[in-house]
C-alpha cells in the first residue's frame, strides 16, 4: 500500500499530512487488529524524529504504533503431495501446522533476545487467520523419484544483546542430514563473520562447529529439515519455517 489510506490520520507532534507520508521511504509495519470497519489495516510510514507513530482510524480510538520485533522463534516442518502444484504447498503447510495462517516471508535476522521455543509451545499461541512472519524454505517437485529438501538453520550469539542468523535451504538431491547441515553452516557462518571469526569455509561442518562453539562467541545452533521423493503424477512439496511470534 502506497502511503496512507485517504480515510486515516496519522497523528504526531508535526501531524504530516497523507500525501508527505506516502513520499517517504517505509520504515514502520503497522499493523491493526479488530478496529472496525478494518479488522487488518496495514500501513507504511516514515517518522525521521520519533521511532513512534500514531495511527487514527476516522471516529474511532487512537493506536500506538511500535517496531515489530519478534520476542520468540520456533522451527516445524512438513511434506505434502498432491496432483496441483498449490494443494501440494497447502499439504505441507498442514502438516507443519500452520496451513491457517496469513503467511509472510521475511529475510535472516533473529533479533537480540528472541528465544527458541518448541514447536508445540509455539503453535499453541498461534490464532487462525492471524499474519504471521516467517523465514520460509521451500521446495517443489513433480518428477517421479527425485528427492527435494528444505531446511531452516539457525545460530544464536552467547551476546543476548547481539543478533543471530537464520538461514534457509531449498533444493534437490541433498538427503535430510546434508540439508540440515547446510543450513546451519550457513546461519552459523554469518553469524562468524560479524563477530569477527574466520573460518575456512572448505571445511566439513562438522569441524567448522566445534570451531564456532569453542570460541565461546556462539552458544548454539540448530536446524530443521524436511525431505521427500518424487512420486508419479502427483507434485511433492517440502517445507521448513521458523515462526516469529510477537509478546
Amino acid at each position: 500500500m502506497d502511503g496512507l489510506r485517504p480515510d486515516l490520520d496519522c497523528v504526531g507532534k508535526s501531524r504530516p499530512a497523507a500525501s508527505a507520508a506516502s513520499e517517504k521511504l517505509p520504515k514502520f509495519l503497522g499493523i491493526l487488529v479488530g478496529i472496525p470497519p478494518y479488522h487488518h489495516i496495514m500501513f507504511t510510514f516514515q517518522s525521521q524524529e520519533d521511532d513512534w507513530v500514531w495511527l487514527r482510524v476516522k471516529g474511532q480510538k487512537e493506536v500506538r504504533m511500535v517496531n515489530l520485533v519478534p520476542a520468540k522463534v520456533f522451527l516445524t516442518k512438513g511434506v505434502g503431495r498432491h496432483k496441483y502444484k498449490l494443494k501440494s504447498f497447502e499439504q505441507a503447510l498442514r502438516k507443519a501446522g500452520v496451513a491457517q495462517q496469513n503467511l509472510v516471508s521475511v529475510s535472516s535476522i533473529l533479533p537480540p533476545g528472541c528465544k527458541v521455543i518448541s514447536k508445540e509451545k509455539g503453535l499453541k499461541v498461534l490464532r487462525p487467520g492471524e499474519i504471521s512472519f516467517c523465514v520460509m524454505a521451500r521446495a517443489d517437485t513433480d518428477e517421479y523419484g527425485r528427492l527435494v529438501a528444505s531446511s531452516v538453520g539457525i545460530a544464536v550469539p552467547k551476546d543476548r544483546s547481539k543478533w543471530g542468523y537464520l538461514s534457509e535451504v531449498h533444493g534437490h538431491g541433498m538427503n535430510e542430514k546434508e540439508a540440515a547441515d547446510l543450513a546451519e553452516d550457513l546461519a552459523a557462518g554469518m553469524l562468524g563473520t560479524t563477530l569477527g571469526l574466520d573460518v575456512d569455509p572448505n571445511k566439513a561442518w562438522s569441524e567448522k562447529e566445534q570451531v564456532y562453539k569453542s570460541s565461546g562467541l556462539i552458544i548454539r545452533t540448530s536446524s530443521i529439515a524436511q525431505t521427500a521423493e518424487g512420486r508419479r503424477d502427483l507434485w511433492t512439496t517440502t517445507v521448513a519455517l521458523a515462526m516469529f511470534l510477537f509478546d
